[in-house]
């Protein structure tokens, strides 16, 4: 058999022989996730987006939803907000193609698991690429149309599927990489996507900067300029990746004989995983554990301006509700704000690989344990720190807990393949990210409504607005505690045959001995060297920039 002879797409064709170094999958991992991630930083938009239409006095004109006050007011700002061009939009508008993002990715991840499993990760990858740039580029002509739908279209609609089918390819394809070492492989693979915005956003507003003329926000051609970059990236990574050779182990690895606590060597097929307790117990852990910090996060900065007001810029005289009529101090407590939400995200993607490796030697369900029990405990602690005003135990709070936000979610893959074994791990790992989408609507629901009941009916000044919050949250921590304890080894039962395992591996076109002597795996140290300095220098360039912004914050 030679080379030319397989479908470039083809699984023979990416098949890498016995002693290919896998270390080399991980960067090409990365470079898809690093991209996607870039999900996390939309929100960079949204201010130029609302001041998009300028008056004849270089004015932004009024919002589309301009005297809007209950909720159905604004549903109507933005129904009229999707087709009209005569007016700005408000951060309603624009915040649902958030929303489109997380819902759209569990939903495409969920739907399309299994073809990614019979294509195998190149085409995976490649269509990811097509539809986040090509979402991106008709967000783009949205954006210099003024048309709201064609964004929400673009990049909420297209764009989620291309981040569901970007997620899932490459961590399925690095567990089977690293059986050894499998929260290593989701760490280093999901750690990326939570670095994408660390990377984008700094990115998107030196675009923005360089773009904005005659008064302009610069974010169409920002947004092709990063469908660009990304389209080589992910481009790159999708064709980088390769698929271990069936029967392949690292050198000294033994697979467990039998079911080892929760971890097992056989597979569940990903139309069983659904009927075993088990997938819906992992699905509620994931969904109490973001549900609890998703709508936290999204609103770090108003949260600690509202909590300790002047006392971010060295006024602890000065409340909240005070800061308005001193803007020069309202613009510092913004900044330390601003700072925080950077601390948040350097601990979110500390945390999916810490925690995620970490999960290697103590255990998944052990990890999950710590998540709920310190979670619950910061959450408290932090309730207590917003009532005696101590700022440093509140951010340290705060940033225990994003790391076990970000851990959940790097630890939950392979937690799934110590369950359910590897063959089908992605498709199941896709059906369970609706957790995700779901959670990323709960969370935000709880944390905003009791903000809002709080200062508008209860009538409770700013900074007492979120004590009471995180006790909720601690209960929903709670319920995910309970979850976990319940979790026990599959049953039998489910587990697929010898016979039934080996039919599914030929549907799957696997190998069962490298194919091509170009892909023996024969990898050179030069390859190794220069996969992880191109994904190094971007995570090093956004790490840096993120540090410069948060070291305020310790001022």
């Amino acid at each position: 058999m030679t080379i030319a002879t397989e479908p470039f797409f083809s699984k023979a064709r990416i098949t890498a022989g016995f002693h290919f170094n896998r270390w080399l999958v991980p960067p090409a991992a990365l470079a898809v996730h690093l991209c996607i991630g870039m999900s996390y930083g939309f929100s960079v938009f949204w201010k130029p987006l609302q001041a998009a239409l300028l008056g004849a006095d270089g004015t932004p004109v009024a919002s589309c939803a301009v005297g809007a006050v209950t909720f159905g007011d604004k549903l109507a700002g933005t129904a009229r907000a999707l087709t009209a061009t005569d007016c700005n939009w408000t951060q309603f508008d624009l915040g649902w193609m958030y929303t489109l993002f997380f819902v759209v990715l569990g939903v495409s991840a969920a739907h399309f698991g299994r073809w990614l499993v019979r294509v195998g990760p190149r085409l995976g990858g490649l269509v990811a690429t097509a539809c986040w740039c090509g979402g991106l580029l008709i967000c783009s002509l949205g954006v210099a149309l003024h048309q709201l739908w064609l964004m929400w279209l673009g990049a909420g609609v297209i764009g989620g599927i291309g981040l569901g089918l970007g997620y899932i390819s490459p961590v399925s394809t690095l567990l089977k990489w690293f059986p050894d070492r499998r929260g290593v492989a989701a760490g280093l693979a999901i750690g990326g996507f939570g670095g994408g915005a660390m990377i984008g956003s700094p990115l998107a507003t030196l675009l923005m900067a360089h773009f904005a003329v005659n008064g302009g926000s610069g974010v169409a051609a920002t947004l092709v300029v990063l469908a660009g970059i990304y389209a080589v990236f992910m481009g790159c990574g999708s064709l980088a990746y390769r698929l271990p050779s069936k029967g392949w182990q690292p050198a000294g690895y033994v697979p467990p004989a039998t079911a080892v606590g929760s971890m097992t060597n056989r597979h569940v097929h990903v139309r069983n995983a659904h009927r075993t307790p088990q997938f819906w117990l992992l699905w509620l852990m994931l969904c109490m554990n973001v549900s609890a910090a998703i709508g936290i996060i999204g609103a770090a900065s108003p949260m600690l301006q509202e909590t300790f007001g002047g006392r971010l810029a060295d006024h602890p005289q000065l409340t909240f509700e005070a800061l308005k009529q001193y803007p020069d101090v309202l613009q510092d407590v913004a900044t330390v704000g601003a700072s925080f939400v950077g601390l948040i995200s350097l601990c979110s993607i500390a945390g999916r690989f810490i925690w995620a490796s970490a999960s290697d030697f103590i255990g998944r369900r052990r990890t999950y344990l710590v998540f709920f029990v310190l979670g619950i405990a910061m959450y408290l602690l932090a309730a207590y720190a917003a009532d005696i005003k101590s700022l440093g135990l509140f951010v340290a709070c705060f940033g225990v807990i994003a790391t076990m936000y970000g851990g959940g979610f790097s630890t939950v893959p392979a937690y799934l393949a110590d369950l359910f074994g590897t063959q089908f791990v992605g498709a199941i790992h896709g059906r369970l990210l609706t957790a995700w989408s779901t959670a990323g609507v709960v969370g935000p629901v709880i944390v905003n409504y009791l903000h809002d009941v709080r200062v508008e009916t209860v009538s409770v000044t700013h900074d007492m607005v979120y004590g009471s919050i995180f006790w909720v949250l601690a209960c929903l921590l709670g319920v995910g505690l309970l979850a976990t304890l319940a979790v026990r080894p599959v049953a039998a039962k489910y587990f697929m045959s010898d016979q039934e395992l080996e039919d599914e591996r030929q549907i799957a076109h696997e190998v069962t001995i490298p194919v091509f002597s170009s892909e023996d795996g024969q990898s050179s140290t030069t390859a190794l060297i220069f996969s992880w300095v191109a994904v190094g220098i971007p995570i090093l360039y956004g790490v840096f920039v993120t540090v410069e912004k948060t070291v305020i914050l310790f001022y």
